[in-house]
């Protein structure tokens, strides 16, 4: 019989975790005490609520769309088999700040051609006003370009969580009379959800991080507000130190809340 380590069963103490809880608390004091950083702070947390915003939408979108590839990929059908996986190779081979910039100077355009297009019968008739390129603002049309960047990564999320259910319990489903629909919401997504959610969570803090390529058009979240002070201010060490510790703060408390939803989830089951 193999010896057991004495270590067996404890766990490591997060001394990393009370590290990084002290130099949070020791920048929040120097911040609170220095009118400079104080300042830069200010200014920096006004783009917090376009950061939020945009990622929240973005995340939620890419979700919806991302399952619905998911999907696609799962189909009887091998075109839309192949449509998903041309869609998801295809979106994961471009850089998202490179599709940031293709949806906000190409996509936009021949988005706003296409409705003009659709509804130039109003138009013709007077009741509606054609749509500008302006009228689609950057802010939007950075939450379109991460909507759709993340929605490819998070299909496959879906898709691996999906065909992580055991066969057999979907065979016995069947075998009950129930419907592809009800097979799916009864049996496989109840299942296939604790195997999607841990990945999931990661992706959102990815897209948390990846939210901060949106200054680039312009919109203005953190990023974009710390990059305004620092340029007309030439205070750049002061702002993009205060930017990362926003930005920190934001990340580690969003994976911290994440495993401790996993732990209680494992606890469940």
């Amino acid at each position: 019989m193999a010896p057991v380590s004495s270590n067996a069963g404890k766990g490591d103490y997060p001394w990393w975790l009370v590290a990084l809880a002290v130099i949070a608390l020791g920048i929040a004091g120097v911040i609170v005490a220095n009118d400079l950083y104080m300042q830069v702070f200010g200014v920096v947390l006004k783009g917090l609520w376009v950061t939020v915003f945009v990622t929240l939408v973005a995340f939620l979108l890419a979700t919806l769309l991302g399952l619905g590839v998911a999907l696609m990929a799962l189909s009887e059908h091998k075109a839309l088999r192949q449509i998903a996986r041309f869609y998801t190779e295809v979106i994961r081979g471009v850089p998202i700040l490179v599709l940031l910039f293709y949806i906000a100077f190409v996509g936009a355009p021949a988005l706003v051609a296409v409705i003009n297009f659709v509804i130039s019968p109003l138009v013709s008739a007077g009741y509606a006003e054609p749509m500008l390129v302006r009228d689609l603002s950057l802010m939007w049309r950075a939450i379109i370009a991460l909507m759709i960047g993340y929605s490819a990564f998070i299909a496959e999320v879906f898709r691996a969580g999906i065909q992580s259910v055991d066969k057999g319990q979907v065979e016995a489903a069947k075998a009950l009379g129930l419907s592809r629909f009800q097979r799916f919401r009864l049996v496989v997504f109840p299942q296939a959800v604790r195997v999607i959610l841990p990945p999931l969570g990661n992706d959102f803090v990815a897209m948390v991080k990846d939210s901060s390529l949106v200054s680039v058009l312009g919109v203005a979240d953190i990023t974009q507000m710390g990059k305004v002070y620092a340029s007309g201010s030439f205070r750049f060490f002061e702002t993009y130190s205060i930017v990362a510790y926003v930005y920190l703060i934001l990340t580690i408390g969003l994976s911290l809340a994440l495993r401790g939803f996993e732990r209680r989830m494992r606890r469940a089951t």
